[in-house]
């Protein structure tokens, strides 16, 4: 292979910059009207009136649709589960406006459709909705009382109570111990495109243009939601405007905008406000984490116990897997760990870059600071010490790792060597300096249904390669136009990757770091199935020059088949095409995935280092640098790579200093909700970022070895600031973010 794992420039970035790339609130369509969503103003209680008649008169106004007019939607409503099982993933299994009952503050009472946009705004604050308001619970203080343990969560994937061992005991053991409680605020996604969806009916056949990350996922979800078959729904996602979670599992506002436009009888496209983006698809959400570590004088942990505490929806068991980590990481023979959950008025938390792992490591890594700070020990050092060459779990070996490897050249790049352990030990004038540094863990995910894709090689020497997956921001497009060109043997400029159309062949969703890996997989197959095809042709062609070859011994390379060792001896696809007349051949290929090997665990690892400056008068906290070093398996395009960690590394700044979403507690409303008091990182806040990869050989996880970068880059990076301000000021911070007046 010569193309993999090369810094291939982004092959939809022209379309992107000049603006020919169109997205789903960008398809236009004769006809087209625009609908606009009312959400709740109450958390919780029931609908007592609905005076529509003033919007319904306004000009252009279509129809005010509520759950008194909407039309039909499937009684069962499909489970929560996600993309990766190939089947409807609703982002809830609550389906709004079937009733008057709301359930939280944001939930969608009301549609009202125009024939702008404009106007429909308009007629949507003329909608009167009167409320009979009842107690609610947003907050974990309010529900701590009513808290429970469930048996599973994320969707039933996750056991609520794991054991190991026997924790008591090796808390007996133990020579020191480290207890803390730990909360993190509630995330929101904001990826610059809200999620927005274009619908449009011709006869009883629909075509959705969404913003989604699973295309398969919109149509399985929308078919079962409206209870019509499969073969009657298409989805467009050619470009999506970044994810991070929103987009991956399936919403109500496809559904809705669907309805909305067979109501009408005319295209309605439906584009979620930024506010809305608060309220309409999923968070992570709130939590408290009581985590407790036990250890012998020498460092190796004797025991662990992680609890997690988090409200929930009204009808779904979620949390964030934030107990994976503790439970993975590090060699310790007796853990245990628990998720306890609220019931509250809140949609259905969800997906959002590094679920649970951001959050669980932000605890772990954290405790194990301190730890090493207690023990005199340096904090890689324990982390050697504890270093788990099997799973913990299972007890199965990894089906690769390169953790140590992380470590030692993490260390290298950022100078680890010349640190003074001692706190408040350097300063610049005013400012306090610290270094920090933690360990990032990210699960490899399996995936239950096979992975197609086609590729057509045209007489000119150019190939046409499509897959249904979307490109959402990641380089998906560019990577698989790579992997194709690798396995047809061509170059990678002779390759035109279709992809966002459920017309093509099917995928899952790109959720949970699984996306290279798997559409690699489909893609290759189809590749390599073309290539052979040619090249057995080839073979049993009298008039080439490689009949009677061995086709297991033919070479491809820019297009040219050649016997190995006989450079001499070949010809090319173009030559042999159109000697036998053939302007195309095409081949579909199809990964089936294994059932998980119950043989091996497989994550993906990785190191992190901060620097941060300390303004001692004013609690600012100034990340100057940042070190990541990562063992995602193969590489596919290394620009893109980077990109990804770098993007996870600055989203895990923005975590650890910036973002919280806060509720009112009397409102049960989101407080902020907006960019403009959501706070992120802006360029000024970018501090220098290195970051490294080190390739490890994985045969087990799909065929080329890809394991993933899109949340590991987040996962540690919180923890590694937040070691980092201790080693600068002397003070532990067990929340985030860690905000001036913390520091203060």
């Amino acid at each position: 292979m010569t193309t993999i794992g090369q810094p291939v420039e982004r092959v939809d970035g022209r379309h992107k910059v000049t603006g020919s790339a169109r997205y789903s609130a960008e398809i236009l369509l004769p006809g087209l009207a625009y609908a606009v969503l009312i959400g709740a103003e109450v958390p919780s209680g029931r609908i007592t009136g609905i005076d529509a008649g003033e919007a319904e008169r306004a000009e252009g106004v279509l129809a005010v649709l509520t759950h008194q007019n909407l039309g039909p939607v499937a009684e069962d409503q499909p489970k929560l589960f996600p993309s990766l099982g190939g089947g409807p993933c609703p982002g809830q299994s609550f389906f709004p406006m079937r009733d008057d009952v709301v359930h939280y503050a944001g939930q969608h009472v009301a549609i009202v459709v125009a024939d702008t946009l404009e106007r429909a705004e308009y007629a949507a604050k003329l909608v009167r909705i009167t409320y009979a308001r009842t107690p609610a619970i947003t907050t974990i203080e309010q529900g701590r009382g009513q808290m429970y343990e469930a048996e599973r969560l994320f969707a039933g994937m996750v056991p609520g109570h794991v054991t190991r061992g026997n924790v008591q005991a090796g808390l007996n053991e133990a020579e020191v111990q480290v207890t803390a409680t730990y909360h993190c605020a509630a995330n929101h996604h904001n990826p610059i495109e809200t999620s927005a969806t274009t619908a449009v009916w011709d006869g009883d056949l629909l075509t959705l243009w969404d913003s989604t990350q699973g295309p398969n996922a919109t149509q399985l979800t929308v078919a079962a939601q409206l209870g019509i078959p499969l073969s009657r729904v298409r989805v467009v996602a050619e470009y999506v405007g970044g994810s991070f979670g929103s987009k991956a599992m399936i919403w109500d506002h496809p559904a809705l905008a669907a309805l909305a436009a067979r109501h009408v009888g005319r295209p309605v496209r439906l584009a979620l406000s930024r506010e809305q983006m608060f309220d309409s698809v999923g968070h992570r959400e709130e939590q408290e984490q009581h985590l407790v570590l036990g250890a012998r004088s020498d460092g190796r942990l004797t025991a662990i116990r992680h609890y997690k505490l988090s409200p929930t929806s009204q009808f779904d068991d979620w949390a964030g897997p934030a107990l994976s980590c503790s439970q993975s990481v590090y060699a310790c023979p007796n853990y245990e760990g628990v998720y306890r959950l609220i019931k509250a008025n809140t949609i259905t938390p969800s997906f959002i870059r590094g679920p649970g792992e951001a959050e669980g490591m932000f605890a772990l890594e954290t405790a194990m600071d301190e730890l090493a700070y207690q023990l005199g020990m340096d904090p890689i050092q324990l982390r050697l010490v504890n270093h788990a060459d099997l799973d913990p779990e299972t007890r199965n070996p990894w089906s690769s790792k390169g953790l140590k490897e992380c470590y030692a050249r993490g260390a290298e790049l950022f100078g680890w060597s010349e640190r003074d352990p001692r706190p408040r030990s350097h300063s610049e004038g005013n400012l306090l300096i610290g270094t920090g540094m933690a360990t990032s863990f990210y699960p490899v995910y399996p995936v239950f249904t096979p992975q197609r894709a086609r590729a057509r090689l045209y007489d000119d020497g150019r190939a046409v390669v499509q897959a249904s997956f979307s490109e959402f921001g990641t380089g998906v497009r560019t990577a698989m136009s790579q992997v194709a060109a690798d396995a047809l043997g061509v170059g990678v400029d002779a390759v035109r990757f279709e992809c966002g159309d459920t017309a093509l062949p099917n995928t899952v969703a790109a959720v949970g770091s699984a996306g290279s890996g798997v559409f690699s997989a489909g893609v290759h197959a189809a590749a390599t199935v073309l290539r052979e095809q040619l090249v057995a042709r080839a073979s049993a062609d009298v008039k080439s020059p490689l009949h009677g070859a061995d086709p297991g011994q033919v070479d491809v390379a820019d297009g040219r088949m050649t016997v190995r060792g006989h450079p001499d001896r070949g010809e090319s696809y173009v030559e042999l095409m159109r000697r036998n007349h053939l302007t195309d051949v095409e081949a579909v290929g199809s990964w089936d995935p294994p059932p998980p090997d119950e043989k091996f665990a497989s994550a993906t690892f990785g190191a992190q280092f901060a620097e941060v400056a300390v303004d001692q008068d004013l609690g600012t906290v100034r990340v100057r640098r940042m070190t990541g070093v990562f063992a995602p398996g193969r590489v596919l395009n290394r620009q893109a790579a980077h990109s990804q960690l770098m993007g996870g590394m600055l989203w895990g700044l923005s975590h650890a200093l910036l973002e919280a979403t806060h509720m009112d507690p009397v409102e049960g409303r989101w407080a902020n909700a907006s960019l403009g008091d959501y706070l992120v990182p802006v360029n000024a806040d970018a501090p220098d970022v290195q970051i490294e990869t080190i390739e490890v050989e994985d045969t087990v996880v799909n065929p080329l070895g890809v394991k993933g970068v899109g949340e590991i880059g987040m996962v540690g990076a919180g923890a590694a600031i937040a070691n980092a301000i201790f080693h600068a000021t002397g003070r532990r911070h067990h929340k985030l973010p860690i905000t001036i007046e913390d520091i203060l």
